[in-house]
């Protein structure tokens, strides 16, 4: 940033009385020819600097502003760094498949509560409590994703928009569904989001994520457990 001065005329003296800071300015340069030109004549050089004041001010701070806002907007679109081994094409890969996993698991959370609350039948208690139980081991997942996401340096779901956007398992908004139809429908979604984690895995290996395909492995294994039981709930 370079620094000039504009001289005032005192009298038959030239004084220093304004100093601008200016980056490169055109207009900054034009200005100071002019006033040079002027310099002879103490009451033009005067009058001139009264005039250009404020359009150099104005300038000034229009450049200011310009670059705060490129600034802004760079800063806003650069990627969230995390301290990884794993390629940016990996970490966009997983990142991608974690985060349709994430709203699955959030979208069957929901189901599962929904089926919860609306349980009824002589066998009430016992399923109540069954998928209260899957409930919460289903919610401790979606931390647990979303984290991983971000300790590759990727990231994750912002709102329940994303997650309709994004979510593979179907909701039931039915006013009424049966025991049966319930820990049925469960059973397919359990068996839908193991394959679902399975081929994530995959993802995880080719780029030798092996955290994240610890934590798959660990989940199919509670997913596996899920679906046993709800099957067990419906034989005859």
């Amino acid at each position: 940033m370079a620094v000039f001065s504009l001289c005032a005329i005192d009298g038959t003296s030239i004084r220093h009385s304004v100093v601008f800071a200016l980056a490169n300015s055109a207009l900054f340069r034009k200005c100071h020819r002019n006033v040079a030109r002027r310099s002879e004549n103490a009451a033009g050089v005067q009058c001139f600097l009264l005039k250009i004041k404020p359009r150099l001010h104005m300038r000034f701070q229009g450049e200011v502003m310009t670059t705060a806002t490129a600034e802004l907007k760079i800063r806003q679109q650069a990627p969230i760094l995390a301290a990884t081994d794993i390629s940016t094409e990996q970490v966009a890969a997983i990142t991608a498949s974690l985060n349709t996993l994430l709203a699955d698991v959030f979208a069957l959370y929901l189901k599962v509560k929904n089926f919860h609350w609306h349980m009824s039948g002589p066998h009430f208690r016992d399923y109540h409590l069954l998928l209260d139980d899957h409930a919460d081991q289903i919610l401790a997942m979606t931390d647990e994703i979303a984290e991983r996401v971000r300790k590759i340096g990727g990231t994750t779901i912002r709102s329940i928009g994303q997650i309709a956007k994004l979510q593979r398992v179907l909701d039931n908004d039915a006013d009424y569904v049966t025991p049966t139809d319930m820990l049925g429908e469960l059973h397919e979604d359990e068996k839908a989001l193991t394959l679902s984690m399975r081929a994530v895995h995959v993802v995880c290996d080719e780029a030798e994520d092996i955290a994240t395909a610890s934590l798959l492995e660990n989940w199919i294994d509670q997913s596996q457990r899920r679906s046993w039981f709800l099957f067990e709930s419906t034989r005859a």
